[in-house]
């Protein structure tokens, strides 16, 4: 997942809830389909032991650390395991309480109270009070749309009603927030940065998160220590954590079986089968709130019509990509929400189908029906997206279209595509942080929003309003019609081309126990101890 992941939202507004505090230590499990060694199985049904150095391979360097102004994975999944925010998700996708220990939302929905965990403290051992929070949330709100997953809902104060409550209220219901509240995006700090400066905070940064950070090379490793003062009582079990810099697949594989490496963080879909074979390696996975997709850059003179965008579309055979690259990891898609997140449209139908006669019928009603050279940008070190793009490009050949395939780095790509807007059309995932509709969507269709419909500039007044629309209606029938309603005229318009639902996908190992996978992507890493 460093591919950008869109990280947003949900919940359900109803009438008073009261959520109390969740036992959790017994909420580490994981789902596996990897081999244990029978020395593995029988250690992880032993006791956790302390100890350790876990490292972790991943593809892309940690290059910031502040919660409220991040999106990629690469910094998002480091910043998760120094910040925490009042509510967080278990690995079903269900929000639970984290370093609120309940929370109540009144019958009209507007006024949401947190009671934070008692002697919850920050990492340097001073104690978070109400008035931490209150900062916290206040200078992401302030933020607006300068950050990438802002708090977007009608707020219209957040107070500490004593030391240890804090009280959002809102002008109108808006039923994402707890959703928001549960980003990484939305992680609690010392109030006025515990007396530094802003830029200073950040490059050492001082949060409740599981780990501390240690040394950081934005180009290349960076490691933590424990937090002594881990709210969660033992953890995290390992003394040390280091996210170690490897852009290569192939290498990440070759690490992790020779023990250089604990963890691989986003695992090859052409390794796995291979990783799995291996009794000293263990195949995590879960289902994930990511989705595979082609973006056109709609204000491109080419993909500003919208017969070539759909001429692409039914030019391109999703199932065979699916059999090609994923390994029969990943499921077709067929929508922009996928199936694992409420209000998905993946069984009705709306995605244009791989039709060539189609296809071609409606280039030749396009401005370009002779056809036209475009560029299409990738990131550089994954296997599976070298290997879509040369489909594509052999796809849209038989239309006239020549493609010039764009491999760049991960900053250049970043560069490029989402601060220059300097890009024709791209392959890339949507990845949402919880599993209400308004996440990926909203990412996706704001024209407004801080990735202007996920780069792709986007604009159709009928979706706009039914987002707005969609965020203040409660859970139920006619929130899913909104949504239903909003993924059938994108399919028609196709401003993206869903191509598969990815899994999330880890390997350890054998010797790495209380891996939890998320289906964000991240990993809950608190619970992970090593056997010796």
């Amino acid at each position: 997942m460093n591919r950008p992941r869109p990280t947003r939202r949900i919940l359900r507004i109803g009438a008073a809830v009261l959520v109390s505090a969740l036992a959790l230590a017994g909420c580490s499990s994981t789902s596996s389909s990897g081999s244990q060694s029978n020395d593995s199985a029988a250690a992880s049904s032993s006791a956790p032991v302390s100890g350790g150095t876990l490292t972790v391979g991943r593809t892309a360097a940690v290059t910031a650390l502040d919660p409220a102004t991040q999106i990629t994975a690469n910094n998002a999944f480091a910043i998760d395991k120094i910040f925490e925010s009042l509510v967080s998700f278990d690995e079903n996708g269900t929000i639970i309480p984290w370093l609120a220990s309940a929370y109540t939302i009144s019958d009209d929905g507007l006024s949401y109270t947190f009671t934070i965990r008692d002697g919850l403290k920050f990492s340097t051992g001073t104690e978070v009070t109400a008035d931490d929070v209150v900062f916290s949330l206040n200078r992401h709100l302030q933020l607006g749309d300068d950050s990438p997953l802002p708090l977007s809902g009608p707020i219209d104060a957040i107070t500490a009603t004593d030391p240890h409550t804090v009280t959002i209220t809102l002008t109108s219901a808006y039923t994402p927030l707890l959703s928001e509240l549960a980003n990484f995006s939305n992680g609690i700090y010392p109030a006025n940065f515990g007396g530094v400066g802003e830029e200073e905070f950040f490059e050492k940064p001082v949060g409740t998160g599981p780990f501390t950070l240690d040394q950081w090379d934005p180009n290349g490793d960076i490691s933590f220590t424990k937090n002594a003062n881990y709210w969660q009582d033992g953890k995290p079990y390992v003394d040390s954590l280091v996210y170690k810099l490897v852009t290569d697949d192939t290498q990440l594989q070759q690490q992790l079986q020779a023990g250089q490496l604990d963890v691989i963080d986003d695992v090859p879909y052409a390794n796995v089968d291979t990783l799995k074979a291996n009794s000293s390696v263990s195949v995590d996975t879960n289902k994930s709130w990511a989705i595979e997709q082609i973006f056109f850059n709609t204000t491109n003179q080419y993909f500003s019509d919208e017969h070539v965008r759909r001429a692409i579309a039914q030019a391109i055979d999703r199932d065979g990509i699916v059999n090609a690259v994923t390994f029969g990891t990943a499921t077709v898609a067929n929508s922009l929400i996928p199936p694992t997140i409420e209000y998905s449209a993946s069984d009705e139908g709306y995605a244009l189908g791989y039709d060539l006669d189609a296809a071609k019928q409606e280039l030749a009603e396009s401005a370009y029906p002779d056809g036209f050279a475009v560029t299409l940008s990738i990131k550089s070190g994954n296997s599976a997206l070298a290997q879509e793009a040369q489909i594509v490009q052999q796809s849209l050949s038989q239309l006239g279209i020549t493609v010039e395939i764009e491999t760049l780095d991960s900053a250049t790509f970043s560069s490029k595509v989402y601060t220059d807007y300097n890009y024709d059309f791209m392959i890339n995932s949507g990845q949402s942080d919880s599993p209400d509709p308004d996440g990926l969507v909203s990412f996706q269709a704001d024209p407004d929003g801080f990735s202007h419909s996920y780069w792709t500039f986007y604009t159709n007044d009928d979706v706009t309003a039914l987002l707005t629309k969609g965020r203040a209606t409660a859970d139920g029938d006619e929130r899913k019609q909104i949504y239903l309603d909003i993924q059938k005229t994108m399919a028609e318009e196709v401003p993206y081309i869903p191509l598969y639902y990815t899994s999330v996908i880890k390997a350890t190992t054998s010797t790495v126990n209380g891996l939890t996978v998320l289906p964000n992507g991240s990993m809950r890493l608190q619970d992970v101890w090593l056997s010796k």
